[in-house]
């Protein structure tokens, strides 16, 4: 026993000895120690594994082996072959086809799983697993039919399971070629709709596609099943709008499919639309130029307004108080004929619709050799910078992660409450004063330049898509602020135009010639860079629009210096 003990000390000492010329390190010198101590520690069991007879070792190796094989059935390992082949043809490698659901099977599940939307385990539910299966064998014996489908949809080959489910779902039997075969992941009937607006748009069908707003996804009748808003007012085409709405396709699904409603509105959102199966119809609740008007206006035909509107309190039985208030009734009246009491001004987006209409008639847009009008000239490159806005900014919302537009929209509505009274003060006050206050805005809001510059960009675009005028001014304003200069035009367009700000040309003047200073020392365009003479026009056209401005501007503070302060605090 004391030699045994005295061999082992010896053993060890003699396999420690290397260990000081690794004490500089003393990660790799802990790791050897670690190493060296099992293996002394696992010494007799490993002898005595290996002085066992040959017979023996291969006997129980044998034995364990069939042992661990009985455990996985002929079919479990056929269905697990099965799942691998699928996953393979879905675009999920699940590596060589063994039946041996290992590390790579468990991960191309996991992928699958998080692709359909289900909890990626890596181990499959007996639904996932059959869906999976039985969608490979349908593929399968789709033949050529199938790589139709797969090519004509952006997720490729796995677009088949996401248009399998929806179908299974949906509770179809012939769907799946609706659901993907009319490109865009869309049902055929939407895609085609989508393919006939983009010949008539400058914007290819897979651009449109990706617009914000173009296309708007939502339950209409309540059946469980997507039904499709397609908004032509978000093209930039003049095709498919009249002066005051665009053409708008609603698709409502029925068991039979999508049937189609065509209506003619502008600011679209699914609230605007009410379906029954597939009959949809426009609720009216939205600010639309048609539903508003339709009580004033037989009232106002017949007789003279005053006495239509001293009729309408009669029922109340007070001659001389109702007549009083239906007084003070009819001047908010007026905005009806607009869509709302709320906004005296009419949408930026219908005006812009009107404005690309005339354009066109014209054959394109005025130049600097061809301008008389300057309201109309600054009018079309209202519309033409607003254009050029949202599509920076719909660059960098697909850049946001985790972000839906409508939540960038959400957040972008902040933004531009808590810059509303510098936007109030852009009626009021010259650009110098206007400006010093947003500046200290941006000192408070602890935020870098760059990140707010993004920030602004994003809501620039998300007010113009919204048409929420106050989002999208104040983040030019903020812009300009952080030294990019060129986005001074935006203001000076609103100011020209009336759109979120009062019409004041004398205002107006300085924002346009601190856009133009910007461009004269070398700023990069941000509006038409390929199209130098827009710089041209817009200081012929400034010029134009109103005698010596900039002293009207320098008098403004003065006119209303006592009533903008209680608004803006108001406002807060």
């Amino acid at each position: 026993m004391k030699r045994i003990l005295v061999s082992g000390l010896l053993t060890a000492s003699v396999a420690l000895t290397p260990l000081p010329a690794l004490a500089d390190n003393a990660f790799v010198g802990g790791l050897v120690g670690g190493f060296i101590g099992s293996a002394i520690a696992n010494q007799p069991k490993t002898q005595r594994v290996y002085r066992a007879p040959a017979s023996s070792s291969r006997k129980t190796y044998s034995s364990s082996k069939s042992t661990k094989s009985s455990s996985v059935s002929s079919y479990e390992r056929q269905t697990n072959r099965d799942t691998q082949s699928a996953l393979n043809y879905f675009g999920f490698n699940a590596g060589s086809v063994d039946g041996v659901m290992g590390s790579r099977s468990r991960s191309a599940i996991s992928a699958y799983q998080g692709h359909m939307g289900y909890t990626p385990t890596g181990q499959l539910t007996q639904y996932e697993r059959d869906f999976l299966i039985g969608s490979y064998h349908r593929a399968q014996a789709g033949g050529p039919a199938t790589s139709q489908l797969i090519a004509s949809n952006p997720l490729g080959v796995k677009g088949l399971l996401v248009a399998y489910r929806d179908e299974q779902m949906n509770g179809g039997g012939t769907t799946a070629t609706s659901s993907i075969g009319g490109h865009y992941g869309l049902p055929s009937v939407v895609a085609a709709a989508v393919n006939e607006i983009a010949k008539s748009s400058d914007p290819t069908a897979e651009q449109l596609v990706q617009r914000h707003g173009f296309i708007q996804l939502s339950d209409i009748n309540g059946d469980g099943q997507t039904d499709y808003i397609i908004d032509t007012s978000v093209t930039g085409s003049a095709f498919w709008c009249s002066a005051q709405s665009c053409m708008v396709r609603v698709f409502a699904s029925t068991p039979d499919g999508y049937e189609r409603n065509d209506f003619q509105a502008f600011n679209v959102t699914p609230a605007m639309f009410t379906c029954q199966r597939g009959t949809c119809a426009k609720t009216g609740s939205n600010t639309t130029t048609a539903a508003a008007p339709a009580m004033p206006v037989p009232q106002a035909i017949p007789r003279d307004p005053g006495p239509q509107m001293a009729a309408m309190p009669v029922p109340s039985a007070t001659p001389a108080v109702p007549a009083t208030t239906a007084a003070v009734n009819a001047a908010p009246a007026l905005p009806n004929f607009f869509g709302g009491a709320a906004p005296v001004e009419a949408s930026l987006a219908s005006h812009c619709n009107s404005v690309n209409l005339v354009t066109s008639t014209n054959g394109g847009y005025i130049t600097a050799d061809t301008l008389t009008d300057p309201a109309a000239a600054l009018g079309e490159q209202l519309c033409l910078t607003r254009t050029y806005a949202i599509a920076a900014g719909e660059t960098l919302m697909s850049q946001v992660a985790e972000s839906s537009p409508q939540q960038i929209a959400e957040q972008c509505g902040t933004f531009g409450a808590l810059l509303k009274e510098q936007v109030a003060s852009v009626s009021l006050q010259p650009r110098d004063q206007v400006l010093a206050s947003v500046g200290q805005f941006v000192l408070s809001t602890g935020m870098t330049p760059a990140q707010l510059e993004k920030t602004a960009q994003i809501c620039l675009a998300s007010g113009y898509k919204t048409d929420d005028m106050g989002t999208a001014m104040g983040a030019a304003l903020m812009l300009v602020a952080l030294g990019k200069g060129p986005y001074a035009e935006l203001l000076g367009h609103h100011l020209s135009q009336g759109f979120g700000a009062s019409q004041r040309s004398d205002l107006a003047v300085s924002w346009y010639d601190q856009a133009l200073s910007a461009l004269d020392a070398g700023a990069t365009p941000v509006f038409g860079p390929g199209q130098p003479e827009r710089a041209g026009l817009l200081r012929k056209a400034s010029m134009m629009l109103g005698g010596n401005s900039g002293l009207a501007g320098q008098d403004a503070p003065k006119v209303t210096q006592a009533s903008a302060v209680p608004v803006f605090k108001l406002a807060d």
